[in-house]
Parts: structure tokens; sequence; C-alpha cells
């Protein structure tokens, strides 16, 4: 058998648009994106493929999402958009002054018990099934189980991120409440290499335990009689009490007319608020063209006056000083669009006058549409597994402020600032599409770039995602993907924009679209080079 460096490709690789009609199903790792399709063509419907892709996204892509993740969902069936919130709350027992005796006073901890919530993925597929699914969650979620239990060989990108997190980890978790981690993803000792076979019996029988109870098991049963004393055992705040008392939420999407589109994203205590505010600032100017500086320099100030109203506002909607709103007026937006000069600007928060991090795609033949996000933050997220389930936690609560004048400070029971939005497409009341772009605060700029390339500059699906990216970072600092072009980097740092190309894709997102064209019915989707992605159709 012939051995190569699975990470190494010198030379530049292609990617198509994908056409199809019956359904397509768009995500990052090939064998989710199978898993939906074979769950279409048993009869289900987009929503179940969202589910069917989500939860194999948790067997095959475990680097960057879990059993133990949040997720999120904006969902189209019969002309109507449906926004689900499936973020958990903060434990009962994690306050202010628990976390400050715990030695953290400044900022929440990255990794550990402290930063988990409520786990909220498992909920949000129990309650999609229930609402618009046709199949038994036992039949969707059949596909992950058989990969968690018989195992799967590891894909390029993904053994990447396997081996990053296998050698911070090694580094930065100390403590017997990390073993179990450290057990279920590198049962020999070592990260598995590209084409190495890895499987989890644990995760296979959790998957089983919440097809068959509908997530019951999870929130009220033996799976929360398992996190709790774990929780229990190593100093954690989450409880079987906390589990319970969760429940997916089902919400309003919000939107902002840009140029005869409608762009929908889900309300706070989601970060997509960014992204329509940025829209927001942008439609208000004229774009000549893609590549020219004038075009990124205003992409970049926009984004980054946006940015700075989301970190001070965005948490729980109760808590928020200024309303969604307030935020999204024309008035506000003007107001925001006269601060962008030829010069990059050092954001600072507006005030509104008063008033009043895997992404997946889904389409069937019928007409229906998802576009579902679900995440464990930071990669493996807080480094907890519980022993024996393959569930890993996320670490969602890290987000939280510990200052009590913030708008996100630290409450039990609320839910903090979120970085993971799908995203969604309409235009005259009919789907256009579900579009995202994961990775962490990229998703905001992310959603940006890629709505401009598809209604400003007229680029397919697939070149939509091509395209070189920046990510605005702080202060005037943007980072730019290796292959951006020069001359508009160059012209950039003229503009006083402190312009650092990076040596990776990986910071940049990973992103999938699905549209539709509403007189044929045909679908086309794209994936994205920065990942293991596959577009499957049918």
């Amino acid at each position: 058998m012939l051995i190569t460096d699975s990470h190494y490709y010198p030379y530049t690789s292609q990617r198509n648009v994908v056409y199809g009609q019956k359904g397509m199903v768009a995500t990052s790792q090939p064998l989710a994106a199978q898993a939906g399709l074979q769950i279409l063509k048993e009869g289900g419907n987009a929503i179940d493929a969202a589910i069917a892709t989500a939860a194999c996204l948790t067997v095959v892509e475990p680097t960057s999402n879990g059993i133990g993740s949040d997720a999120f969902a904006l969902v189209w069936v019969k002309g109507e958009l449906h926004g689900l919130n499936a973020s958990g709350q903060a434990p009962q027992n994690l306050t202010l002054e628990a976390v400050s005796e715990a030695g953290y006073k400044e900022e929440m901890p990255k990794y550990g018990l402290i930063p988990v919530t409520v786990p909220g993925a498992p909920g949000a597929w129990a309650e999609l099934s229930k609402k618009f699914g046709k199949l038994p969650l036992t039949q969707v979620l059949a596909p992950a189980i058989e990969y968690a239990e018989n195992g799967y060989p590891l894909s390029p990108t993904l053994a990447k991120y396997w081996e990053k997190a296998y050698k911070q980890f090694s580094k930065k978790l100390k403590g017997e409440e990390f073993t179990p981690w450290f057990d279920t993803f590198t049962p020999n000792g070592k990260a598995p290499k590209a084409g190495e076979m890895w499987s989890s019996k644990g995760h296979a029988d959790t998957l089983r335990l919440i097809a068959e109870t509908n997530a019951e098991a999870f929130y009220k049963g033996e799976l929360a009689d398992k996190i709790d004393a774990f929780s229990k055992q190593h100093g954690g705040f989450i409880r079987k009490s906390d589990l319970a008392a969760f429940t997916p939420e089902w919400v309003k999407p919000i939107s902002v007319n840009y140029r005869g589109y409608d762009v929908w994203e889900i309300p706070p205590n989601g970060q997509g608020l960014i992204a329509l505010q940025a829209l927001n600032i942008l439609k208000g100017f004229d774009f000549n063209a893609k590549e020219d500086v004038e075009t990124y320099h205003k992409q970049i100030e926009a984004i980054k006056l946006a940015f700075i109203d989301g970190l001070k506002y965005i948490t729980q909607a109760d808590s928020m000083s200024v309303s969604v709103e307030e935020l999204l007026s024309e008035q506000y937006a003007a107001t925001r669009r006269s601060l962008i000069g030829d010069k990059a600007l050092t954001p600072e928060p507006g005030e509104p006058p008063k008033g009043g991090t895997v992404y997946l795609s889904t389409a069937d033949g019928e007409g229906n549409m998802v576009s579902f996000i679900q995440s464990n933050y930071m990669g493996f997220g807080s480094g907890i597994v519980i022993p024996g389930t393959g569930i890993s936690l996320q670490n969602r609560g890290n987000n939280f402020s510990l200052d009590p004048t913030h708008d996100n400070y630290l409450e039990p029971g609320k839910k903090t600032y979120h970085t993971i939005i799908p995203g969604f497409l309409t235009k005259d009341g009919e789907a256009v599409g579900p579009f995202g772009v994961m990775g962490g605060f990229m998703q905001p700029q992310g959603h940006v770039q890629v709505i401009m390339n598809t209604i400003d500059f007229h680029l397919n699906p697939q070149a939509s995602l091509d395209a070189p990216r920046w990510l605005w970072t702080e202060d005037k600092t943007v980072l730019v993907e290796p292959h951006f072009p020069d001359h508009i980097a160059k012209a950039l740092a003229r503009k006083g924009h402190n312009i650092k190309r990076s040596l990776d894709e990986g910071g940049f997102g990973r992103g999938q679209i699905i549209w539709r064209d509403n007189k044929s019915g045909v679908l086309s989707g794209a994936t994205e080079p920065r990942t293991d992605g596959e577009v499957a159709s049918w």
C-alpha cells in the first residue's frame, strides 16, 4: 500500500456545483452527507435528513461537534420559515460567586466542567422529528449508530484537527475528569491518522438510547443520571434537574431585506444579528466589482461596527439592554454607515435610538429545506466526556461575562451569547435556500461575504464559497487567507488596516449552500475545499 501525506496538496483542486431535484444534503463530511441522502431515499423528508446528518456528524466529525452540543435550525415547510433555538441554559448552581470561589474572577475558563451548559442538540433532533419529521427517530439515527459501532476511516481534514486537539489537550488538560476524553478519542494513546479506523461503542449505545426514547434518556433518564454523577464527582455544576428543565424553543426568525432578497437568521442569543446589521449598513453603498479595494474596505468596516455592537449587547433576548428592532433600524444603520470613511477605523459600540460552529443544509422534492448547525465550541469543547457514553460536552459557558454590568453576564438559567448561526435566503416570499459558514466568530463575517458574493457579484454557489476570505479579529487587524489577492491586501494596508496573511485556511470557516430554482425545482449545492465535505444529491 502506498502511504502518502494526506495533508499535502501541492496543486489547486476544483469543485463544481452539484445539481439534483429529488433531494440534496450538503455538509462537511461525505459519510454524513450520504447518511442524510440515505434517509431521503428511505422516504424521509429534508427534516429527517437533517437530523440523520447532524447525528452522524457527532460520530464522523467529533472535532467540531458531539452529542453534548447545542444546535440551531431554520426550517422551511409549506411556505413558512420556522426557527429553532436549542441552546442550553447555565446550570442553576453556576453563579458568579461559585465561579469566583473556583478561582476565576476575570473570565470564564475554557475547559473542564465549569463552562458546561445544558446541551441542546439531542433535544433539537427529537423536537424537529416530532414537529416535522416523517420517519421514526430510530430509523433516522440508524446510520450514525452504525458508524459509531462499526467504525469508519478518518478523512484528511478531520485527522488534521484531531491531531491538533490531541496535542493541545495533552498539554492543557490535567486531572482525572479529562481521562475519559483521552480514552474515547485517543484509545491507542495517540490521535488516529487519515485513513485509520475509529469507533465508539459507547457513542453508539448513547445514540440508540436517544433514538428509542426521543431524547428523554438524555434529559430525564439514564444518560442524565450519568452526567449528573460525573459532574458531582468532579466538582461540576450541571445536574439532572438542569437537564430536565431544558426545552428547545421555537422562535420567530429575524431578517433584513438586502437588494430585494430577505436574509434570515435566528434571533439572539445567537450572533446572526451581526450579519444582518452589517448587511443593513452595506446596502447603502453601491459596489462596482468584487475584486476592488473599496468593496473589501467597506465590508470590513461594516462588520467591525456590527460586531462591536454584538459583543456589547447580544445575550439572551430578555437580558439585552437594546432590542433587535433598534439595532436593525434604518436610522441606526444610517448612523453607523456614516462612520465609514476612506481609512480603517477603530470600532466603538453605538447607542441605538430607543424606541419602542458543524453546518449542514438539506432539501427534498416536496420543497422542504433545512439550515442546521450544531457545535461543541472550540473543537472538541470542554474536554469532558462522560465515561462509556461518547458524550463530549460543549463549553459554551466560556462566552459568559463575569462583569455584572455587561448584558451577557453569567446568571443561573441564562443562555449565553452564541456563535453558531444558520442562515436562510428568500425572495418574494419563496425559498431560495439554506446557507451557512462554520467557524466561531468567523460565522457572521462568512455570512456577509457569501451573501454579497451571491447577490452583489452573481457568483454561483461553489464560487461564492471558494472566494478568498478575510477575518476581522480586533481593532484594525484583519487576517486574510493564503491565496487572498496580494494587490488588494496591500491596498487595504494603505487604508490603515493591519493586514496579516494566514498560512492556513482553517480559521476562515467551512460553508455549505443549497439554492432552489423555483421554476424548474432544480437544486444547486456546494461545499468548499476548506473541508472534507460533500454535496450528496438525488
